[in-house]
């Protein structure tokens, strides 16, 4: 018989895994990756704003950004189905962030002018001498005030602002229920309503009369925040009880701390019911007015609004700084339509 030689011996490297085990781990690593997004697009597309997702839901800019960077991660890896469903929360996700930074096409308003400041005191915290400063050099002509104290109302007209600004509407309380309305013009109907859930915050009003122009009632809106979970349903609560525009009747302009952004179902209720976000219609939808600005390290956030008629022009937003408070103020410089004629 023929001989067969010595027996032949593989070597096996028992270190490297197969190929087939790198490509599955790619795949699981590439969905965990691709599912949370996916999942935060249909919160946001379907309104489930409930629970823990109240909060969560405030930083979808954020998450917006992120997709694009899964999207590209799936594709690298060359993962179809993750990259499907990656670019289909991509562009659920950026279709509703992106036009915040785009202006949009105004109505014909001919009427005049009107300057309008908001500005969340943080329990009058905020910097008095600053915010009157800001009036005078933007030529505020209606400021709306939150968190509005005995001791910011003393503060602000020490240092002129009762010149500048001498009509008044004011609930000045101790500690963050307090609310107040400043014009330069006169006003009429004026008074007081409070969220009657939650923290309890209150809400100047009051139409104010602009010379040339028509009548615009002018709130200075505060509703709960949504601090903890027990405070969502009051949260909810007082976004509801928000007075709706009238897009039938006068003019009406909410501006303050809403404690919601965008992306939020029942702001975007209150403005269908006839009002225009002013930051989201001049392009500076996305531009932070609340979170790290009294050295919190929170991303910055946008809950405060100048929202008006949808008949009113926007022509400019400027988001300021107020040392001492943890809200950034919103100016909003708006053109009124003509006044109709009396019949």
């Amino acid at each position: 018989m023929a001989s067969r030689g010595p027996p032949r011996i593989t070597v096996v490297n028992v270190d490297a895994p197969p190929a087939h085990r790198n490509a599955r781990l790619g795949t699981v690593l590439c969905w965990l990756a691709v599912v949370p997004v996916a999942l935060w697009a249909a919160a946001r597309l379907l309104g489930l704003d409930r629970g823990p997702l109240v909060q969560a839901l405030a930083f979808t800019p954020y998450v917006a950004g992120v997709s694009v960077l899964v999207l590209a991660l799936a594709l690298a890896l060359r993962r179809w189905w993750p990259a499907a469903l990656a670019a289909l929360a991509a562009v659920a996700l950026l279709g509703t962030v992106a036009p915040r930074a785009l202006a949009n096409p105004q109505p014909a308003a001919a009427g005049p002018t009107v300057r309008l400041l908001t500005a969340n005191l943080l329990a009058g915290a905020g910097d008095a001498r600053t915010l009157v400063e800001l009036v005078r050099r933007h030529r505020v002509d209606v400021l709306a005030v939150q968190e509005f104290t005995p001791d910011a109302e003393g503060a602000l007209d020490q240092l002129g602002l009762d010149t500048l600004l001498p009509h008044r509407q004011l609930n000045p309380e101790v500690g963050t229920a307090g609310s107040g309305l400043y014009s330069r013009w006169p006003i009429t109907d004026g008074g007081i309503r409070r969220n009657l859930e939650g923290w309890g915050f209150s809400q100047a009003y009051a139409t104010v009369s602009v010379p040339g122009g028509p009548p615009v009632r002018v709130e200075s809106a505060h509703p709960s925040a949504p601090y903890a979970l027990d405070q969502v349903g009051a949260w909810r609560a007082d976004l509801t009880a928000q007075p709706p525009a009238t897009p039938d009747g006068g003019l009406r302009i909410l501006a303050g701390d809403f404690n919601a952004t965008l992306d939020h179902s029942p702001l975007r209720a209150l403005l269908r019911s006839g009002y225009v976000d002013a930051a989201d219609a001049t392009g500076e939808g996305l531009t932070g007015t609340w979170g790290p600005y009294d050295g919190d390290l929170i991303p910055p956030v946008t809950i405060d609004h100048v929202l008006v008629d949808h008949r009113i022009a926007v022509r400019s937003v400027r988001v300021l700084d107020l040392p001492g408070s943890d809200h950034r103020p919103v100016q909003a410089t708006l053109t009124l339509p003509t006044p109709q004629p009396t019949p």
